[in-house]
Protein backbone atom coordinates (compact mmCIF):
# COMPACT_ATOMS: atom_id res chain seq x y z
CA UNK A 1 0.00 0.00 0.00
CA UNK A 2 1.51 3.13 -0.98
CA UNK A 3 2.13 6.29 1.65
CA UNK A 4 -0.86 8.21 -0.65
CA UNK A 5 -3.70 5.63 0.37
CA UNK A 6 -2.22 5.04 4.00
CA UNK A 7 -2.99 8.84 4.72
CA UNK A 8 -6.07 8.58 3.11
CA UNK A 9 -7.16 6.00 5.26
CA UNK A 10 -5.83 8.06 8.18
CA UNK A 11 -7.80 10.74 7.76
CA UNK A 12 -11.33 8.56 7.15
CA UNK A 13 -10.46 6.60 10.51
CA UNK A 14 -9.59 9.69 12.35
CA UNK A 15 -12.89 11.79 10.89
CA UNK A 16 -14.93 8.69 11.67
CA UNK A 17 -14.22 8.89 15.41
CA UNK A 18 -14.53 12.85 15.17
CA UNK A 19 -18.43 12.47 13.61
CA UNK A 20 -18.95 9.52 16.32
CA UNK A 21 -17.38 11.72 19.48
CA UNK A 22 -19.60 14.68 18.21
CA UNK A 23 -22.18 12.49 17.81
CA UNK A 24 -22.45 10.96 21.27
CA UNK A 25 -22.10 14.47 22.90
CA UNK A 26 -25.27 15.78 20.84
CA UNK A 27 -27.17 13.01 22.37
CA UNK A 28 -25.97 13.59 26.13
CA UNK A 29 -26.58 17.30 25.50
CA UNK A 30 -30.10 17.32 24.40
CA UNK A 31 -32.10 19.67 26.19
CA UNK A 32 -36.13 20.10 26.62
CA UNK A 33 -38.20 22.73 24.85
CA UNK A 34 -36.10 25.77 23.07
CA UNK A 35 -39.00 27.95 23.48
CA UNK A 36 -38.92 29.20 27.46
CA UNK A 37 -42.16 31.31 27.29
CA UNK A 38 -44.29 28.64 25.64
CA UNK A 39 -46.62 25.84 27.97
CA UNK A 40 -45.41 22.88 28.31
CA UNK A 41 -46.63 19.94 29.94
CA UNK A 42 -44.28 17.31 32.03
CA UNK A 43 -46.65 14.34 32.68
CA UNK A 44 -45.01 11.78 35.62
CA UNK A 45 -44.36 10.51 39.23
CA UNK A 46 -44.04 12.70 42.19
CA UNK A 47 -41.03 11.16 43.98
CA UNK A 48 -39.77 14.00 46.40
CA UNK A 49 -41.25 17.14 47.70
CA UNK A 50 -39.28 19.23 49.94
CA UNK A 51 -38.65 22.66 51.19
CA UNK A 52 -40.78 23.67 48.04
CA UNK A 53 -38.83 21.33 45.47
CA UNK A 54 -40.80 19.04 43.80
CA UNK A 55 -39.27 16.38 42.29
CA UNK A 56 -40.75 13.81 39.11
CA UNK A 57 -39.86 11.25 37.24
CA UNK A 58 -40.95 11.46 34.12
CA UNK A 59 -42.55 8.35 31.66
CA UNK A 60 -38.94 8.12 30.62
CA UNK A 61 -37.91 8.06 33.71
CA UNK A 62 -36.09 11.43 33.41
CA UNK A 63 -36.20 12.64 36.96
CA UNK A 64 -36.72 16.78 37.09
CA UNK A 65 -36.88 19.00 40.12
CA UNK A 66 -39.04 22.43 40.01
CA UNK A 67 -40.00 24.83 42.41
CA UNK A 68 -43.37 25.35 43.16
CA UNK A 69 -45.86 27.12 45.44
CA UNK A 70 -48.28 24.54 46.57
CA UNK A 71 -48.17 20.66 47.87
CA UNK A 72 -51.58 19.83 47.54
CA UNK A 73 -50.55 16.71 46.19
CA UNK A 74 -48.50 13.09 47.99
CA UNK A 75 -45.24 11.76 47.01
CA UNK A 76 -45.93 8.83 44.39
CA UNK A 77 -48.92 11.11 42.82
CA UNK A 78 -49.12 11.40 39.21
CA UNK A 79 -49.18 14.66 38.10
CA UNK A 80 -49.46 16.47 34.93
CA UNK A 81 -47.99 19.84 35.54
CA UNK A 82 -48.06 22.70 33.30
CA UNK A 83 -45.05 25.06 33.11
CA UNK A 84 -43.02 27.39 31.11
CA UNK A 85 -39.38 27.69 31.06
CA UNK A 86 -37.15 24.70 30.07
CA UNK A 87 -35.93 21.35 31.36
CA UNK A 88 -32.74 19.95 31.15
CA UNK A 89 -31.88 16.74 32.57
CA UNK A 90 -28.43 17.34 33.56
CA UNK A 91 -29.41 20.54 35.78
CA UNK A 92 -30.31 19.83 39.57
CA UNK A 93 -32.59 22.01 39.66
CA UNK A 94 -35.36 23.27 36.44
CA UNK A 95 -35.06 26.97 35.30
CA UNK A 96 -38.64 26.76 34.79
CA UNK A 97 -41.82 28.26 36.61
CA UNK A 98 -45.01 25.72 37.04
CA UNK A 99 -48.06 27.36 36.18
CA UNK A 100 -50.58 25.06 37.31
CA UNK A 101 -50.62 20.70 37.62
CA UNK A 102 -53.48 18.33 38.18
CA UNK A 103 -53.25 14.63 39.87
CA UNK A 104 -54.31 12.27 37.16
CA UNK A 105 -54.69 8.68 37.38
CA UNK A 106 -51.97 6.19 36.51
CA UNK A 107 -53.10 4.22 33.62
CA UNK A 108 -52.38 0.35 33.37
CA UNK A 109 -52.24 -2.37 30.93
CA UNK A 110 -54.25 -5.58 30.20
CA UNK A 111 -52.34 -7.32 33.32
CA UNK A 112 -52.39 -4.20 35.42
CA UNK A 113 -49.64 -3.15 35.53
CA UNK A 114 -48.50 0.83 35.36
CA UNK A 115 -48.40 2.29 32.25
CA UNK A 116 -45.27 4.17 33.35
CA UNK A 117 -43.09 1.11 34.96
CA UNK A 118 -43.17 -0.33 31.44
CA UNK A 119 -40.17 0.64 28.91
CA UNK A 120 -39.93 -2.23 26.33
CA UNK A 121 -36.45 -3.36 28.45
CA UNK A 122 -34.07 -5.87 28.88
CA UNK A 123 -36.06 -7.82 31.16
CA UNK A 124 -40.18 -6.64 30.13
CA UNK A 125 -40.95 -10.36 28.52
CA UNK A 126 -40.89 -11.04 32.28
CA UNK A 127 -42.87 -8.21 33.98
CA UNK A 128 -46.30 -9.77 33.97
CA UNK A 129 -44.15 -12.88 36.06
CA UNK A 130 -42.94 -9.86 38.36
CA UNK A 131 -45.95 -7.98 38.60
CA UNK A 132 -48.00 -11.43 39.56
CA UNK A 133 -45.32 -12.02 42.11
CA UNK A 134 -45.28 -8.26 43.90
CA UNK A 135 -48.90 -8.84 44.32
CA UNK A 136 -48.10 -11.79 46.79
CA UNK A 137 -46.06 -9.78 48.81
CA UNK A 138 -46.14 -7.42 51.95
CA UNK A 139 -44.38 -4.17 52.53
CA UNK A 140 -41.64 -5.44 54.37
CA UNK A 141 -40.73 -8.20 51.73
CA UNK A 142 -40.96 -5.45 48.93
CA UNK A 143 -38.44 -3.41 51.20
CA UNK A 144 -36.10 -5.98 50.94
CA UNK A 145 -35.84 -6.63 47.50
CA UNK A 146 -34.02 -3.23 47.31
CA UNK A 147 -31.22 -4.15 49.94
CA UNK A 148 -28.29 -6.38 48.69
CA UNK A 149 -26.53 -6.47 52.17
CA UNK A 150 -22.92 -7.04 53.51
CA UNK A 151 -22.85 -10.91 54.95
CA UNK A 152 -23.02 -10.78 58.44
CA UNK A 153 -20.73 -12.63 60.63
CA UNK A 154 -23.48 -13.74 63.12
CA UNK A 155 -27.09 -15.23 62.02
CA UNK A 156 -27.11 -14.69 58.11
CA UNK A 157 -30.17 -16.85 57.80
CA UNK A 158 -32.22 -15.48 60.76
CA UNK A 159 -31.02 -11.53 59.51
CA UNK A 160 -32.12 -12.26 56.10
CA UNK A 161 -35.53 -13.75 57.37
CA UNK A 162 -36.19 -10.97 59.00
CA UNK A 163 -35.42 -8.17 57.12
CA UNK A 164 -36.21 -10.16 53.72
CA UNK A 165 -33.39 -9.20 51.92
CA UNK A 166 -32.75 -9.04 48.15
CA UNK A 167 -29.26 -10.38 48.26
CA UNK A 168 -26.12 -10.89 50.14
CA UNK A 169 -21.97 -9.24 48.92
CA UNK A 170 -19.99 -11.82 50.17
CA UNK A 171 -16.27 -10.51 50.72
CA UNK A 172 -12.88 -12.54 50.78
CA UNK A 173 -13.33 -13.34 54.67
CA UNK A 174 -16.65 -15.02 53.91
CA UNK A 175 -14.75 -17.47 52.08
CA UNK A 176 -11.59 -17.86 54.16
CA UNK A 177 -9.93 -21.31 54.62
CA UNK A 178 -13.86 -23.14 53.22
CA UNK A 179 -13.86 -26.10 51.16
CA UNK A 180 -16.02 -26.12 48.30
CA UNK A 181 -18.68 -27.69 49.94
CA UNK A 182 -18.58 -25.55 52.52
CA UNK A 183 -19.29 -22.76 50.40
CA UNK A 184 -21.84 -24.24 48.60
CA UNK A 185 -23.52 -25.33 52.20
CA UNK A 186 -23.51 -21.66 52.88
CA UNK A 187 -25.39 -20.50 49.86
CA UNK A 188 -27.88 -23.03 50.29
CA UNK A 189 -28.72 -22.70 53.71
CA UNK A 190 -29.81 -19.06 52.80
CA UNK A 191 -31.43 -20.13 49.57
CA UNK A 192 -33.33 -23.11 51.17
CA UNK A 193 -34.64 -20.46 53.97
CA UNK A 194 -36.02 -17.77 51.66
CA UNK A 195 -39.16 -17.09 49.90
CA UNK A 196 -37.45 -15.20 47.34
CA UNK A 197 -33.92 -16.57 45.64
CA UNK A 198 -31.01 -14.36 46.89
CA UNK A 199 -28.87 -12.74 44.25
CA UNK A 200 -25.60 -13.63 46.13
CA UNK A 201 -23.08 -11.18 44.91
CA UNK A 202 -19.09 -11.16 44.87
CA UNK A 203 -16.08 -8.41 43.76
CA UNK A 204 -14.12 -11.27 41.73
CA UNK A 205 -12.46 -8.51 39.40
CA UNK A 206 -9.43 -10.43 39.27
CA UNK A 207 -5.61 -9.02 40.57
CA UNK A 208 -6.12 -6.70 43.73
CA UNK A 209 -9.48 -7.54 43.91
CA UNK A 210 -10.17 -11.23 44.19
CA UNK A 211 -12.84 -12.19 47.24
CA UNK A 212 -13.20 -15.98 45.97
CA UNK A 213 -9.73 -16.96 44.43
CA UNK A 214 -7.84 -15.54 47.05
CA UNK A 215 -8.69 -19.24 48.98
CA UNK A 216 -6.08 -21.80 46.65
CA UNK A 217 -8.64 -24.50 48.48
CA UNK A 218 -11.42 -22.97 45.48
CA UNK A 219 -9.34 -21.41 42.92
CA UNK A 220 -6.01 -23.46 42.27
CA UNK A 221 -4.24 -19.45 41.35
CA UNK A 222 -5.90 -16.13 41.94
CA UNK A 223 -8.02 -14.76 39.18
CA UNK A 224 -5.38 -12.22 37.02
CA UNK A 225 -6.16 -8.51 36.91
CA UNK A 226 -7.53 -6.92 33.22
CA UNK A 227 -4.35 -5.37 32.90
CA UNK A 228 -2.28 -8.79 32.89
CA UNK A 229 -4.89 -10.73 30.70
CA UNK A 230 -4.71 -8.06 28.15
CA UNK A 231 -0.69 -7.78 27.92
CA UNK A 232 -0.72 -11.67 27.75
CA UNK A 233 -3.52 -12.20 25.35
CA UNK A 234 -5.29 -9.57 24.52
CA UNK A 235 -9.36 -10.09 24.45
CA UNK A 236 -9.38 -13.69 23.51
CA UNK A 237 -7.47 -14.28 26.87
CA UNK A 238 -10.59 -12.00 28.75
CA UNK A 239 -13.20 -14.12 27.07
CA UNK A 240 -11.82 -17.50 28.59
CA UNK A 241 -10.87 -16.02 31.61
CA UNK A 242 -14.60 -14.47 31.98
CA UNK A 243 -15.91 -18.22 30.78
CA UNK A 244 -13.46 -19.95 33.21
CA UNK A 245 -14.30 -17.37 36.56
CA UNK A 246 -18.66 -17.71 35.23
CA UNK A 247 -17.77 -21.23 35.69
CA UNK A 248 -16.24 -20.86 39.37
CA UNK A 249 -19.08 -18.58 40.50
CA UNK A 250 -21.63 -20.75 39.62
CA UNK A 251 -20.49 -23.52 40.55
CA UNK A 252 -19.78 -21.91 44.13
CA UNK A 253 -23.71 -21.00 44.41
CA UNK A 254 -22.82 -16.95 43.39
CA UNK A 255 -24.90 -15.61 40.36
CA UNK A 256 -23.78 -11.79 40.33
CA UNK A 257 -20.45 -10.46 40.07
CA UNK A 258 -20.02 -7.06 40.63
CA UNK A 259 -17.26 -6.54 37.81
CA UNK A 260 -15.59 -5.44 35.24
CA UNK A 261 -14.22 -2.20 36.02
CA UNK A 262 -15.01 -0.18 33.11
CA UNK A 263 -12.92 2.60 34.41
CA UNK A 264 -10.35 4.23 31.79
CA UNK A 265 -7.22 4.93 33.63
CA UNK A 266 -3.35 4.92 32.37
CA UNK A 267 -1.55 6.89 34.76
CA UNK A 268 -0.23 4.79 37.66
CA UNK A 269 -0.96 7.03 39.60
CA UNK A 270 -4.74 6.95 39.43
CA UNK A 271 -6.14 4.93 42.64
CA UNK A 272 -8.08 2.99 39.80
CA UNK A 273 -5.01 2.01 37.66
CA UNK A 274 -4.41 -1.37 39.01
CA UNK A 275 -8.14 -2.60 38.91
CA UNK A 276 -8.60 -1.07 35.53
CA UNK A 277 -7.23 -2.49 32.26
CA UNK A 278 -4.90 0.11 31.59
CA UNK A 279 -5.63 1.26 27.69
CA UNK A 280 -7.11 4.29 26.35
CA UNK A 281 -10.85 4.32 25.83
CA UNK A 282 -11.04 2.45 22.95
CA UNK A 283 -9.42 -0.61 24.10
CA UNK A 284 -12.15 -0.19 27.39
CA UNK A 285 -14.77 -0.08 25.72
CA UNK A 286 -13.76 -3.39 23.47
CA UNK A 287 -13.12 -5.00 27.46
CA UNK A 288 -16.85 -4.20 28.67
CA UNK A 289 -18.11 -5.87 25.65
CA UNK A 290 -15.76 -8.85 25.62
CA UNK A 291 -16.80 -9.20 29.15
CA UNK A 292 -20.75 -8.33 28.98
CA UNK A 293 -21.02 -10.85 25.88
CA UNK A 294 -18.69 -13.72 27.41
CA UNK A 295 -21.16 -13.69 30.69
CA UNK A 296 -24.33 -14.25 28.84
CA UNK A 297 -25.15 -18.24 29.25
CA UNK A 298 -23.06 -18.76 32.00
CA UNK A 299 -25.75 -18.26 35.11
CA UNK A 300 -23.61 -15.52 36.45
CA UNK A 301 -24.39 -11.93 35.85
CA UNK A 302 -21.77 -9.36 35.49
CA UNK A 303 -21.65 -5.50 36.23
CA UNK A 304 -20.09 -2.36 34.59
CA UNK A 305 -18.55 -0.02 37.31
CA UNK A 306 -18.29 2.70 38.62
CA UNK A 307 -20.17 4.91 36.84
CA UNK A 308 -19.99 7.64 35.04
CA UNK A 309 -16.28 6.60 35.30
CA UNK A 310 -14.12 6.63 37.88
CA UNK A 311 -11.11 9.26 36.58
CA UNK A 312 -8.42 9.91 38.42
CA UNK A 313 -10.15 10.11 41.27
CA UNK A 314 -9.04 9.06 45.25
CA UNK A 315 -10.45 6.20 47.22
CA UNK A 316 -14.29 6.91 47.87
CA UNK A 317 -14.11 4.12 50.56
CA UNK A 318 -12.44 6.78 53.14
CA UNK A 319 -13.51 9.81 52.52
CA UNK A 320 -15.50 11.97 49.63
CA UNK A 321 -14.21 12.91 46.89
CA UNK A 322 -14.75 15.51 43.93
CA UNK A 323 -14.09 15.17 39.99
CA UNK A 324 -13.63 18.35 38.29
CA UNK A 325 -13.01 17.36 35.11
CA UNK A 326 -15.13 19.26 32.08
CA UNK A 327 -18.47 17.13 31.42
CA UNK A 328 -16.76 17.10 27.87
CA UNK A 329 -13.90 15.25 28.98
CA UNK A 330 -16.16 12.73 30.31
CA UNK A 331 -18.52 12.03 27.99
CA UNK A 332 -15.54 11.70 25.05
CA UNK A 333 -13.88 9.82 27.49
CA UNK A 334 -15.49 7.65 30.35
CA UNK A 335 -18.99 7.21 28.94
CA UNK A 336 -17.94 5.12 26.05
CA UNK A 337 -17.04 1.64 28.22
CA UNK A 338 -20.56 2.09 29.55
CA UNK A 339 -22.15 2.53 26.48
CA UNK A 340 -21.11 -0.26 24.59
CA UNK A 341 -21.37 -2.72 27.64
CA UNK A 342 -25.40 -1.62 27.49
CA UNK A 343 -25.35 -2.30 23.88
CA UNK A 344 -24.00 -5.61 24.66
CA UNK A 345 -26.55 -6.76 26.69
CA UNK A 346 -25.17 -5.43 30.51
CA UNK A 347 -27.90 -6.33 32.92
CA UNK A 348 -26.58 -4.38 36.10
CA UNK A 349 -24.36 -0.54 36.50
CA UNK A 350 -22.83 0.02 39.70
CA UNK A 351 -22.53 4.19 40.47
CA UNK A 352 -19.74 5.47 42.19
CA UNK A 353 -19.80 8.07 44.92
CA UNK A 354 -17.61 10.67 43.42
CA UNK A 355 -18.96 14.51 43.20
CA UNK A 356 -19.07 15.10 39.52
CA UNK A 357 -18.49 19.10 39.92
CA UNK A 358 -19.89 19.33 36.19
CA UNK A 359 -22.71 17.46 36.62
CA UNK A 360 -23.85 17.73 39.81
CA UNK A 361 -22.10 19.41 42.38
CA UNK A 362 -24.30 18.93 45.03
CA UNK A 363 -24.42 15.28 45.47
CA UNK A 364 -22.11 11.90 45.10
CA UNK A 365 -23.39 10.77 41.44
CA UNK A 366 -24.79 8.00 43.18
CA UNK A 367 -26.72 10.29 44.91
CA UNK A 368 -27.61 12.54 41.94
CA UNK A 369 -30.74 12.16 39.56
CA UNK A 370 -28.82 14.17 36.98
CA UNK A 371 -26.29 11.01 36.85
CA UNK A 372 -29.18 8.58 36.97
CA UNK A 373 -30.83 10.53 33.69
CA UNK A 374 -27.54 10.21 31.57
CA UNK A 375 -27.69 6.46 32.22
CA UNK A 376 -31.65 6.02 31.98
CA UNK A 377 -32.17 8.21 29.68
CA UNK A 378 -28.72 9.28 26.83
CA UNK A 379 -27.75 5.47 27.03
CA UNK A 380 -31.15 3.88 27.14
CA UNK A 381 -30.30 1.68 30.52
CA UNK A 382 -33.34 -0.19 30.55
CA UNK A 383 -30.88 -3.05 33.93
CA UNK A 384 -30.82 -2.64 37.41
CA UNK A 385 -28.72 0.46 38.51
CA UNK A 386 -26.96 -0.40 41.97
CA UNK A 387 -25.05 2.38 44.25
CA UNK A 388 -21.15 1.40 45.39
CA UNK A 389 -21.48 0.26 49.64
CA UNK A 390 -23.51 3.25 51.41
CA UNK A 391 -20.97 2.62 54.16
CA UNK A 392 -18.33 3.79 52.34
CA UNK A 393 -16.80 7.15 54.07
CA UNK A 394 -17.64 9.24 50.87
CA UNK A 395 -21.21 9.32 52.32
CA UNK A 396 -20.50 9.17 55.93
CA UNK A 397 -21.84 12.65 56.48
CA UNK A 398 -25.29 12.30 54.43
CA UNK A 399 -28.46 11.86 56.27
CA UNK A 400 -31.23 9.39 55.12
CA UNK A 401 -28.53 8.11 52.84
CA UNK A 402 -31.03 5.17 51.71
CA UNK A 403 -34.03 7.01 50.91
CA UNK A 404 -31.78 9.42 48.81
CA UNK A 405 -30.19 6.58 46.86
CA UNK A 406 -33.77 5.48 45.96
CA UNK A 407 -35.22 9.02 44.93
CA UNK A 408 -32.26 9.39 42.74
CA UNK A 409 -32.88 6.79 40.60
CA UNK A 410 -30.97 3.51 42.10
CA UNK A 411 -33.05 -0.05 42.00
CA UNK A 412 -30.84 -1.52 44.20
CA UNK A 413 -28.68 0.19 47.54
CA UNK A 414 -26.04 -1.88 48.90
CA UNK A 415 -25.74 -1.63 52.62
CA UNK A 416 -23.63 -2.70 55.42
CA UNK A 417 -26.22 -1.27 58.07
CA UNK A 418 -28.92 -3.30 56.23
CA UNK A 419 -31.25 -2.41 59.56
CA UNK A 420 -30.49 0.89 58.83
CA UNK A 421 -31.37 1.17 55.67
CA UNK A 422 -34.57 -0.69 56.42
CA UNK A 423 -35.59 1.57 58.88
CA UNK A 424 -35.15 4.62 56.59
CA UNK A 425 -37.34 3.03 53.80
CA UNK A 426 -39.97 1.85 56.19
CA UNK A 427 -40.04 5.36 58.19
CA UNK A 428 -39.87 7.04 54.87
CA UNK A 429 -42.91 5.50 53.54
CA UNK A 430 -44.94 6.06 57.20
CA UNK A 431 -44.17 10.08 56.85
CA UNK A 432 -44.95 10.55 53.59
CA UNK A 433 -41.74 11.42 52.01
CA UNK A 434 -41.63 8.29 49.88
CA UNK A 435 -44.49 6.19 48.41
CA UNK A 436 -45.21 2.61 48.60
CA UNK A 437 -45.34 2.68 45.12
CA UNK A 438 -42.34 3.81 44.59
CA UNK A 439 -40.89 0.70 46.40
CA UNK A 440 -43.75 -1.35 44.66
CA UNK A 441 -41.61 -0.41 41.28
CA UNK A 442 -38.05 -1.06 42.52
CA UNK A 443 -39.38 -4.38 43.99
CA UNK A 444 -40.95 -4.88 40.74
CA UNK A 445 -37.78 -4.38 38.71
CA UNK A 446 -35.68 -6.88 40.39
CA UNK A 447 -38.19 -9.67 40.59
CA UNK A 448 -37.75 -9.31 36.80
CA UNK A 449 -34.30 -9.17 36.70
CA UNK A 450 -34.40 -12.02 38.61
CA UNK A 451 -36.91 -14.02 36.84
CA UNK A 452 -34.81 -12.96 33.67
CA UNK A 453 -31.87 -15.34 35.28
CA UNK A 454 -34.27 -17.77 36.11
CA UNK A 455 -33.55 -17.94 40.14
CA UNK A 456 -37.21 -17.70 40.55
CA UNK A 457 -39.24 -20.64 39.29
CA UNK A 458 -42.71 -20.36 40.34
CA UNK A 459 -43.31 -24.28 39.98
CA UNK A 460 -41.17 -24.69 43.24
CA UNK A 461 -41.85 -22.18 45.70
Amino acid sequence: MNKKNLIMIGVVTCLGILIGTISLINILKKDGPEDKFSKQELIGTVVKYEDGLITIQDEEQVIYTCKIDNSDFNVGDSISMEYTGILNKNYSIQDCQVISYEIVKQGKDENGIPLNWQDNGIFSAFYKQAYNKLKTMTLDEKIGQVLMARYPDVDPVAEMKKYHLGGYVFFEKDFKSKSKSQVNDMIDSLQNATKIPLLTAVDEEGGKVVRISSNTSLVAEKFKSPSELYKNGAFPKIKEDTIQKSAVLKGLGINLNLAPVVDVSTNASDYMYDRALQENTSLTSTYAKTVIEASKGTGVSYTLKHFPGYGNNADTHVGGVTDNRSYDDILKNDIPPFQEGIKSGAEAILVSHNVISNIDANNPASLSPSVHNILRTDLGFTGIVITDDIAMGALNTISDVTVKAITAGNDIVITTDYEKSFREIKGAINDGSLSEEQIDRLAFRVLSWKYYKMLINDNEK
